[in-house]
């Protein structure tokens, strides 16, 4: 029963390790800087943002 012990707690902290890591490696690349610009990446230059024209085959977009 002590062994699980160990081997969750080693688990988590290597976890714990793991995300504070990828938070780090976000922070120096920029990742978390501009939120807005990865927002709107999403459309085209002739799909005007906030007006959806996408639809389902057979359907009329709303």
């Amino acid at each position: 029963m002590s062994t699980t012990y160990v081997v969750l707690g080693i688990s988590a902290l290597m976890f714990g390790a793991t995300a504070v890591l990828a938070l780090a490696w976000a922070l120096r690349k920029g990742q978390l800087e501009n939120f807005q610009r990865g927002a709107t990446s999403i459309f085209d230059a002739d799909e005007p943002v906030g007006r959806p024209t996408d639809f389902f085959p057979g359907g009329r977009p709303r």
